[in-house]
């Protein structure tokens, strides 16, 4: 969700200095500036990863405890049939 984002202000930065600029090659200061905001790009691509890797943790955590409060009802389930029917 952040990338499209991120890479949407990378595009539109880049394209503010494209317009703005009179001459071919950016300026020392242009190149600094795009440098620092594919840094940022490349930071903000990590963390998402690292988000959806935990993300996914999270998920499977969730579905092993659903799956083991399943069984346990099972279980009780079992236990008082067996209880009722003494």
């Amino acid at each position: 969700m952040k990338k499209p984002i991120a890479l949407a202000l990378v595009g539109c930065a880049m394209m503010a200095m494209v317009l703005t600029s009179c001459s071919s090659k950016p300026s020392d200061q242009e190149a600094k500036q795009l440098e620092d905001l594919k840094a940022e790009v490349t930071s903000l691509q990590n963390q998402i990863s690292a988000a959806q890797s935990q993300k996914a943790a999270l998920q499977k955590s969730i579905a092993d405890k659903d799956a083991q409060i399943a069984q346990l009802k099972k279980d009780k389930d079992a236990v008082q049939q067996h209880l009722m029917a003494q």
